[in-house]
């Protein structure tokens, strides 16, 4: 039995979609004041929650919101201009609203909060700015209404009642209701409207106010809203004149119904058990495969092998479903550029890329902190105030540019300043005076910028709200490489700054490499890997013992996994080496045999395991063995520590430390 969905929780899922439209509307309107279209999205934005909210019990939430909604008419009918104050009472009044909706957790401190909104917004609005010259303040009007609704416009949830009912908030109202089309009792539908109404209004709200109060049920309806002269409100002649100057929706469905309907709300835990249960049938496909190959059966293989794409493409389908586009995550970050702009005395413009790139949601999810902190950092060290920026030749607006795009079977997600840079003299300075490494250590530039993901480390001269604790940069780097990915900084002094993240498309199910060591196989995600070489006894016993093989002319660091874990037996006279990608440099991992690519399901090692750092999870082969996928990046930081000498001078040692220098 399934069960009824909440209708509460879901006005409440729409609120948070539309109190994001607020924010992103309102921060266009501060750079584009006279976008009238902006101004009527918002006030209608504004009305859904007012209306729905209503309706739903959060009373208070609609109250608050009537009295954004009436400033905005104001705005909607010329009698005052969107302003910079008015921008920032609109973003006050959203954060407030989202309070509201939830829950009573603030008390009498979010009661006090909308008070003050509310009178900023009279002030605001009663204030000798609130009139375009030349323009008087419109007087109340008498209006006919004509409203003829969509049969079916109860089966949808909305009562006429409550439309009427909001037409007499407008002002003086005089309804009549026509009953001429109701059929006979036993041809009575209960769900169906059969009623009409003809309404007389006197109010100073405007035509658009009163369009809006019938904009969620224009599908199917037919509306007439027509002024007349200034008289009492009375009876309005059944009859329709020629004269009604109409704003109609014709009976038949319109794209705005069409688009509302092309959209299914699914709760994240009903996708994520549809994932894994294509994973357990992605494991057991492997099983039946690797059955009918022992078997020796010429009637299984077709089958077998039509079930293998079904469930490939099964797979392709179910996470296309998790994808999403990675705008929205971007789009949060206009309000948090615009309030730290404002707090720290800076003009910075932020401009996204690649709002269309596609991210799994799980992996979205799990990226908004980091890239918080980013921005963040770029704002507060990296862009300067506007007199130093002149001063320097630059134009006084820094610009923060986040972008994103494929690479392969990643996406790369960068956050460009065009900032001071980074100054690698300041920062190795400050390195060796909190004895992260050595004063006689030599880095290269590269090695220099990894010492800003030391735990501890800090380049601000003093503490602020924003920064200058020295936490952050090491979280950024350990949450991005818990999803699998990687951080690699850019910069140039005077200039600017990059910081890329390299992330996997998806965690859930990947294309792997299957390699073996002494009968024990080990999965390494295909999203690293390169090629394949040969290693044999006369390449390891050259380059005076260190761990290097040449690859067309390149010599290759390379780890010897056999050796790394401590796993008994003799490697065979030709080894293979499987050449992963690590930062700008490839790294080679040595191997007895490759086996081949594999589909592989990502399940958690758990708790009791989260220690085994070199590993990024486990899977489930067809024999039912369970077999390690392998992190390459925490694999080879793993070789890297293990090599490294003993004492102080390898706790000073950068993350990122030349491969090439060591032996593994």
């Amino acid at each position: 039995m399934t069960s009824r969905p909440n209708a509460a929780g879901t006005f409440l899922q729409e609120a948070d979609d539309l109190l994001e439209q607020i924010e992103e509307i309102a921060l266009g309107l501060d750079e584009h004041p006279e976008d009238r279209k902006a101004v009527n999205r918002l006030f209608r934005a504004f009305h859904t929650i007012k209306g729905s909210g209503a309706m739903f019990g959060f009373d208070e939430a609609a109250d608050f919101t009537h009295h954004v909604e009436t400033v905005l008419d104001r705005v909607r009918d010329g009698l005052m201009p969107c302003s910079r104050e008015l921008t920032e009472l609109i973003l006050a009044s959203r954060d407030h609203i989202k309070a509201l909706l939830a829950g009573p957790a603030n008390g009498g401190a979010a009661g006090e909060t909308g008070e003050r909104i509310v009178a900023a917004l009279r002030a605001l609005s009663q204030g000798p700015t609130s009139r375009i010259a030349g323009q008087a303040d419109r007087e109340g009007s008498n209006w006919r209404i004509r409203f003829h609704p969509n049969p079916d416009l109860m089966v949808s949830g909305t009562n006429p009642a409550c439309l009427l009912d909001e037409l007499r908030a407008l002002g003086s109202c005089q309804v009549t209701g026509h009953a001429d089309r109701v059929p006979a009792l036993d041809e009575i539908q209960p769900d169906r409207c059969y009623l009409w109404w003809e309404i007389a209004l006197a109010s100073d709200a405007g035509r658009d106010a009163i369009h809006d109060v019938f904009i969620f049920v224009e599908d199917g309806s037919r509306i007439e809203i027509e002024e007349t002269p200034a008289s009492p409100p009375a009876a309005v002649p059944a009859a329709p004149t020629e004269k009604v100057r109409a704003v109609e929706s014709v009976a038949e469905p319109c794209h705005k119904a069409q688009a509302a309907d092309s959209t299914v709300r699914v709760p994240p835990e009903k996708l994520d058990r549809l994932v894994n249960l294509v994973g357990e049938l992605v494991m057991n496909q492997s099983r039946l495969a690797q059955a009918a190959a022992h078997s020796d059966s010429p009637e299984l293989a077709a089958p077998v092998e039509e079930i293998e794409r079904l469930v490939a493409e099964l797979r392709d389908s179910v996470l296309g479903i998790r994808m999403m586009p990675i705008g929205r995550t971007f789009s949060r970050f206009k309000r948090l550029v615009h309030d730290l702009s404002a707090e720290l005395a800076k003009q910075i413009d932020l401009v996204t890329e690649g709002a269309e790139t596609e991210l799994d949601k799980t992996v979205l999810d799990q990226l908004g902190d980091p890239l918080v902190h980013l921005i963040r950092n770029s704002i507060d060290h990296g862009i300067e105030p506007p007199g130093e920026r002149e001063r320097s030749g630059k134009p006084r607006h820094g610009t923060v540019r986040l972008s994103a795009v494929h690479t392969g079977s990643n996406v790369v997600v960068s956050i460009t300043d065009d900032g001071r840079g980074l100054d690698v003299a300041a920062i190795r300075a400050q390195a060796i005076e909190k004895q992260l490494i050595a004063p006689d250590a030599a880095l290269s530039e590269k090695e220099v910028f990894n010492l800003i993901f030391l735990p501890g480390f800090s380049m601000a001269k003093q503490v602020t709200a924003v920064s200058g604790r020295g936490v952050g940069m090491d979280v950024v780097r350990r949450q991005i490489e818990a999803l699998r990915g990687s951080v690699a900084v850019a910069s140039v002094f005077g200039r600017g700054t990059t910081i890329s993240l390299t992330l996997p498309l998806t965690l859930a199910i990947i294309d792997g490499l299957l390699v073996e060591i002494e009968n024990d196989y080990f999965i390494l995600p295909m999203s690293v890997v390169t090629e394949n070489v040969e290693l044999d006894g006369a390449e390891r016993c050259g380059h005076n013992g260190r761990n290097l093989i040449a690859v067309r002319g390149e010599l290759i660091p390379y780890i010897d996994l056999r050796e790394l874990f401590g796993m008994p037996g003799q490697a065979p006279e030709i080894e293979k080496v499987v050449i992963v990608r690590h930062d700008d440099t490839r790294v080679g991992i040595v191997v007895d045999r490759v086996v081949g690519t594999h589909q592989t399901v990502i399940q958690s090692l758990g708790r009791f395991y989260r220690e085994i750092e070199v590993a990024s999870g486990a899977t489930i082969m067809g024999d039912g063995r369970v077999t390690l996928i392998l992190d390459a990046t925490r694999l080879i930081h793993f070789a890297d520590r293990r090599s490294r000498p003993s004492g102080a001078a390898a706790d000073r040692r950068p993350p990122g430390a030349t491969l090439s220098e060591l032996k593994f």
